[in-house]
């Protein structure tokens, strides 16, 4: 039994999934829309869901997280909470895609766009393959413009695009000249069911790796692009947590 959450999104996506074999059955999918705030809806809803299906954090098998890319403070946001609570219970985390749980949702056989919000005039784009209840990443996620995805688009005539991005951005794709129907409806967030089949749990409870994930931004924030804070000299910060 595995708790999958994604907040690569403004949408909280939450799920109790149950691995059988080599597929995942879903228990129960929590979907908590915008305004409500992530932070402050994630542990009540956390406690909620497995309150009604009479379970202990200590009963599952481990935490499956959606690193993104997406939403710096929503990635942030899920991460931290699934770091504390394997923290406190010693259960194992996997983390998975988020734009490759948007592919798992899209049809079999052909390229697929998956595109999620990077901010304004600026899109995730992650290009992965189905196969099954598999995907195949066909080239690093990037984050381009709408004008630029629709020339992808046009140099690849058999790839479709689907994701999140699409709810703000499928006027801009066709007015760039992407045709409607390669344009699919949903899925408007990555699902947390989706994020459970893709994850792979660890073998063992550790520490070290558990602070060491982090969240797939793919590109800097705002701050770290903003040239009167340079980066900080010096090597890059570790996991300061040490096993015994």
């Amino acid at each position: 039994m595995l708790l999958a959450l994604d907040t690569s999104t403004l949408t909280l996506s939450l799920a109790l999934v149950e691995r059988q074999g080599n597929d995942v059955r879903t228990v129960e999918h929590v979907v908590v829309l915008p305004p409500e705030k992530q932070s402050e809806a994630l542990p009540g809803v956390v406690g909620e869901l497995l309150a009604r299906h009479g379970l202990k954090l200590t009963d599952l098998e481990g935490l499956a997280v959606g690193l993104g890319p997406g939403s710096f403070t929503g990635l942030r946001i899920g991460l931290a909470t699934v770091k504390s609570l394997a923290y406190a219970t010693g259960l194992k985390v996997a983390g998975a895609s988020s734009l490759a749980a948007v592919a798992l949702e899209g049809p079999e056989g052909v390229p697929l766009y998956c595109l999620a919000v990077a901010r304004r005039d600026d899109l995730y784009l992650g290009a992965y393959r189905r196969t099954g209840l598999t995907v195949e990443a066909l080239e690093p996620e990037t984050a381009m413009s709408p004008e630029e995805v629709a020339q992808r688009m046009a140099a690849e005539p058999a790839a479709v695009a689907l994701g999140p991005a699409l709810t703000d951005y499928r006027q801009a794709l066709e007015k760039h000249g992407v045709a409607p129907h390669r344009l699919l409806s949903g899925p408007a967030f990555p699902s947390a069911v989706e994020v459970g089949r893709l994850a792979r749990l660890p073998d063992a409870y550790s520490m070290q790796a558990l602070f060491a994930m982090e969240p797939h931004y793919v590109r800097a924030s705002e701050p770290e692009r903003n040239p009167k804070f340079p980066p900080l000299p010096g090597p890059a910060p570790t996991s300061r947590f040490k096993e015994d």
